[in-house]
């Protein structure tokens, strides 16, 4: 690793937003104005010891982090030498580590005096959370979530409604997560000067990608801590799901710097052709959409491609810039992994482990789990279990019952 990465979240991203060549700001002047806004509000608050205070309390009090980091023995040793430990942000209250970034963007909001929240959601995690942090506050809450995942996700759309939220349901498209960006910016453009949008992972326009990615670095900077308490070691390999890829830059975040490893994991979903998966990385290239530049699944007409993932909050046809920049400077690789091996790592853990994985992180441990088998197999292996499983259980009762 050539790159000095001891002041990189410090550098990155520049004044204008980029990591590199992607990120930025793609948008009407009088929305640019409204996020430029944002951005000044949360530069002033980041530097604040009362908002980080503030933060740190309702971390410790209300979230119950530090969430553990947790050995999987069985599971490893099923898989040969290596050894397989989960940082367990499944155990974030509301199940995922979105409520880390949404906490934090709720938090801003009130010192910026806005009174609603406005998000998409996929899988509902982004949702709960949002939802969880506007009854906190004591804000409005609006969710815009596509029909498709709403029937996918009950439990969660339940959850959402029962925390107070107003769900809002998109039916254009694939009915899915992209058109839930498409639709909440449109609400959002029509009422910022009142509402705030938090969006739920490292893309949109700057400064959301850097916002994110700075409140979920909590998550790498606990897990090289509590690794290195664990085995005296740091791992030798960090993996994590990548969709929009919040929840992996926020552990990548703590081992930039370090001689170790990153993998990021994108869905292959049912094969390599066009709307068969959601591998941007892998597939994409340059492109704009939702007021940012980064690589993205295009169709021939240059549009934006149809995509598919069993994990709904994966089914997204970009990944965040920064992602785009760390691939091209060959800080971490990115790889994919289908539904079938999702499935099966679901299976896996929650049979040898007793810890039911979201689907969303089922891709992680899977790809963690080839990485086991490989005869040059990493040691230490530590995998971002991003979320719980109980939200995916009505869709695997209903299209996987068989193999219970």
């Amino acid at each position: 690793m050539q790159q000095d990465f001891r002041n990189y979240l410090k550098k990155f991203p520049d004044k204008k937003g980029y990591f590199g060549e992607y990120g930025g700001v793609y948008l009407e002047p009088e929305l640019a104005a409204a996020l430029e806004e944002i951005t000044i509000a949360y530069k002033t608050i980041a530097h604040s010891a009362q908002f980080i205070n503030e933060l740190r309390r309702i971390r410790k009090e209300f979230q119950g982090r530090p969430t553990p980091v947790y050995h999987c023995q069985r599971l490893s040793k099923q898989l040969g030498t290596s050894q397989i430990y989960l940082k367990r942000e499944d155990l974030n209250h509301t199940g995922a580590h979105k409520l880390n970034h949404c906490m934090g963007e709720a938090l801003l909001a009130k010192f910026m005096g806005k009174k609603k929240l406005i998000a998409e959601t996929g899988a509902g995690q982004h949702g709960v959370a949002l939802a969880t942090a506007a009854a906190y506050f004591g804000m409005e809450c609006e969710i815009h979530m596509g029909a498709v995942d709403i029937k996918k996700q009950a439990p969660n759309v339940a959850r959402m409604r029962l925390l107070g939220a107003k769900v809002i349901p998109v039916t254009a498209g694939l009915q899915s997560l992209k058109e839930a960006v498409d639709s909440a910016f449109m609400a959002y453009a029509k009422d910022y000067k009142e509402a705030i949008y938090c969006i739920g992972s490292v893309v949109g326009p700057h400064p959301f990608p850097m916002m994110v990615r700075d409140f979920q670095a909590v998550v790498g900077e606990e897990a090289r801590a509590q690794f290195q308490e664990m085995t005296g070691y740091l791992p030798d390999a960090v993996v994590a799901a990548v969709g929009g890829g919040s929840n992996a830059m926020g552990i990548f975040a703590g081992f930039l710097n370090d001689p170790v490893e990153l993998y990021g994991i994108e869905p292959l979903g049912r094969g390599s052709e066009i709307g068969e998966h959601a591998a941007s990385l892998n597939y994409g290239e340059i492109g704009v959409m939702h007021g940012f530049k980064s690589i993205m699944l295009k169709t021939a007409e240059d549009e934006p491609a149809p995509v598919y993932s069993i994990a709904s909050g994966l089914d997204y046809p970009s990944s965040g810039p920064e992602h785009a920049y760390l691939q091209s400077i060959g800080r971490v690789k990115y790889a994919g992994i289908s539904d079938e091996e999702a499935l099966q790592a679901f299976f896996d853990l929650s049979r040898q482990e007793g810890i039911i994985p979201a689907i969303e992180s089922s891709h992680a441990l899977a790809y963690a789990m080839k990485l086991a088998r490989q005869e040059d197999k990493p040691g230490f292996i530590l995998v971002n279990l991003s979320g719980r499983g109980d939200k995916d259980m009505d869709f695997i009762l209903e299209k996987y019952g068989d193999r219970l």
